[in-house]
């Protein structure tokens, strides 16, 4: 299968300032987060072909400071899109900065963002949150509990092919059930990590993060996923990146490691 007319874009929703009470404070690109802080940028990615428009991870929704849909709709504006051509959301992980954006209420009650959206999620994962009698807080308890009730969701194993252009495989480290998605169309490659290569400095860097479910495992995933996207030419897509968020892999030095170049998708970004 060959296409030659597909779009990859990210989608950035702003740059946060996120403590330990895990509030998403918004900041601009150029500001340092607050001490003790994580400074963490969002970009939900769009990649659309002829017959689907993909959101991989679909943003923090109304979760956070100044956040909402009209971020993610103003953003598919510029391709003349809108949240009703969305055919499909595939979710990396289920934390609420990733999915939070499948729901609002803007009118006062919960409404579905992409209501005609097939929405692909983690079958053990989403298990797993269903079965906790809180999921964060009371109004995000509200919010997945919505989610399963009113959207078309649809179940993914360990390792699934729900396209054929769309491939998925669980790699765990951030969270239990976390995925890696691997689109190929035969024109267009592209990997997005959700948290295990969530920006472009992390492609190089070795570390062990607390905010993880299981350090090592990440640490052991990133550096095989590297290897995987400059081997086989895929572009790596950076959800959390503050400022180059779609990179490749143009080389390999033995000192420093991968060479890293930032690019604007395929001619969109």
């Amino acid at each position: 299968m060959t296409k030659t007319n597909t779009i990859c874009a990210a989608l950035y929703e702003g740059t946060f300032s996120v403590g330990l009470d895990k509030k998403f404070n918004r900041i601009s690109r150029e500001d340092k987060p607050a001490k003790g802080a994580l400074k963490i940028s969002l970009n939900p990615f769009l990649i659309a072909n002829e017959e689907r428009n993909y959101l991989f991870d679909c943003g923090i929704g109304e979760f956070g400071e100044d956040t909402g849909p009209h971020f993610i709709r103003e953003n598919l504006e510029r391709f003349d899109l809108t949240e009703f051509d969305i055919t499909d959301v595939v979710c990396s992980h289920l934390h609420y900065d990733h999915i939070g954006g499948l729901a609002h209420k803007e009118n006062g009650y919960w409404e579905l963002t992409f209501p005609d959206a097939k929405i692909w999620v983690s079958k053990k994962g989403w298990e797993k949150v269903m079965s906790k009698k809180v999921w964060y807080d009371e109004e995000k308890t509200e919010f997945i509990s919505f989610i399963d009730a009113k959207a078309d969701l649809h179940f993914l194993e360990q390792e699934d092919q729900p396209y054929a252009e769309l491939k998925v495989e669980k790699i765990g480290g951030h969270t239990e059930f976390h995925q890696v998605l691997l689109y190929n169309d035969g024109a267009y490659k592209f990997m997005m990590a959700g948290d295990v290569i969530a920006t472009r400095g992390q492609v190089n860097r070795k570390f062990a993060a607390k905010y993880d479910f299981d350090p090592k495992e990440s640490q052991k995933q990133r550096e095989r996923l590297a290897k995987l996207a400059f081997d086989e030419g895929y572009t790596i897509l950076g959800y959390h990146d503050d400022s180059t968020p779609i990179i490749k892999l143009t080389g390999y030095d033995d000192r420093t490691g991968y060479i890293t170049e930032a690019v604007e998708g395929n001619g969109a970004s």
